[in-house]
């Protein structure tokens, strides 16, 4: 007898696939763009009836998605108990059905789970504000609505006078920048975290764990509910487009910012790495500094992180003033980056189980926090 035909599924928490046909356990495959844009790369699917067989999973037209570099050398995230994420067997075939991605895998049970990387879901997010804001010295802050009607979520905490922020998931898509976060906030909540009593003692810290939890629900790549890249709405935000970023921005005027972190992946270079602001009109190389001494103590604490690899940097007088990064530096005269971490893996230390994984985002988090800590006590500004 013939055996039944796989069931895929996305109708869930940032799911996202499109099924052109399915045959017994194999499938083909096209990832369906954000809504209102071009951009498409994120998937994230349920495979279910699998009992035991391999399943073949052929994604197709992948020269058409946003960013077709970040294919060759990808292995697709898989799970079947969606905690522990691993990778499964995968190929790419750039001159077959315009750019085609196999990804092979046997399920120990009925049912696996495959995402562009770990997702992370709207009711971890919720968990995880909640339990932060309920921690000791932590204070709470909605700093606005989305087009969607969901809330942007803002944690405060410190006594201390620097006015830092951390800031993702602009682009939902990059779920390892909130793994970041989770690593972040533990230590940052901490009472007995000595790299967290530090922070809160020396600043005032404001963290957003997402910037666009709309996007992040509907399975997007990189816009909010109308299409909007949220990373080029900095110079001139509005309410009817990109009010994540309008409400992060009146905080910022609020308060200040000393030190800005906005936390971010990237699908091509397999490195975590650190894009500044060079090219803003009131660059100087003392400011400059500040922040390539940041990234020097960084790279010395952990072996996960390099300068080799990375962005260009913008010329003199050339940078995109709608980028959060380089707006934030010109307007507060901050020491403000954008981390970028792996969809692939660090191939300076590369892990075949699970790649770059939550596991390693959050203790690049710790790492991230500690290098912070040495570089307040070096910084005179």
């Amino acid at each position: 007898m013939t055996a039944p035909d796989i069931s895929i599924d996305a109708a869930f928490d940032s799911g996202n696939i499109h099924v052109v046909s399915i045959d017994g356990a194999s499938a083909t495959l096209r990832i369906p763009n954000d809504r209102n844009s071009e951009f498409a790369q994120w998937f994230h699917f349920r495979v279910s009836g699998v009992a035991g067989r391999e399943l073949v999973l052929t994604f197709e037209n992948l020269k058409a998605t946003a960013y077709p570099q970040g294919w060759p050398g990808y292995r697709a995230c898989v799970s079947e108990d969606r905690a522990y994420w691993g990778r499964a067997d995968t190929s790419y075939d750039d001159a077959a059905a315009n750019g085609t991605m196999t990804v092979r895998y046997t399920p120990a049970s009925d049912m696996a789970w495959f995402a562009y990387f770990a997702p992370y879901s709207m009711e971890r997010h919720n968990d995880l504000v909640a339990e932060a804001a309920a921690a000791e010295g932590v204070t709470y802050r909605r700093l606005g609505q989305t087009l969607d009607g969901r809330t942007i979520d803002c944690l405060e905490m410190g006594e201390g006078d620097r006015q830092v922020w951390f800031y993702a998931r602009q682009h939902p898509g990059e779920s390892m920048a909130e793994w970041w976060m989770e690593g972040a906030l533990e230590v940052l909540t901490d009472p007995a975290d000595p790299v967290g009593r530090v922070l809160r003692q020396k600043c005032r810290l404001h963290v957003v764990s997402n910037c666009n939890p709309d996007g992040s629900f509907r399975g997007h790549l990189r816009t909010n509910a109308d299409g909007v890249n949220l990373n080029r709405e900095w110079e001139n935000p509005t309410a009817e487009r990109s009010p994540e970023v309008l409400a992060i921005r009146n905080a910022m005027d609020d308060s200040g910012v000393d030190f800005a972190m906005d936390v971010h992946g990237d699908e091509a270079i397999a490195a975590n790495f650190i894009a500044g602001f060079e090219g803003i009109p009131s660059w100087s190389d003392e400011h400059g500094e500040r922040m390539y001494a940041y990234q020097r103590i960084l790279e010395r604490r952990t072996p996960e992180f390099q300068t080799a690899k990375g962005y260009p940097k913008s010329k003199p007088g050339t940078a995109n003033m709608t980028i959060s990064t380089n707006q934030v530096a010109e307007r507060y005269g901050a020491v403000a980056m954008t981390l970028e971490m792996p969809f692939k893996d660090n191939d300076d230390l590369p892990d075949t189980a699970q790649g770059w994984s939550p596991e390693r985002c959050k203790l690049l988090a710790r790492d991230c926090l500690a290098a912070l800590v040495e570089w307040l006590e070096a910084d005179g500004s």
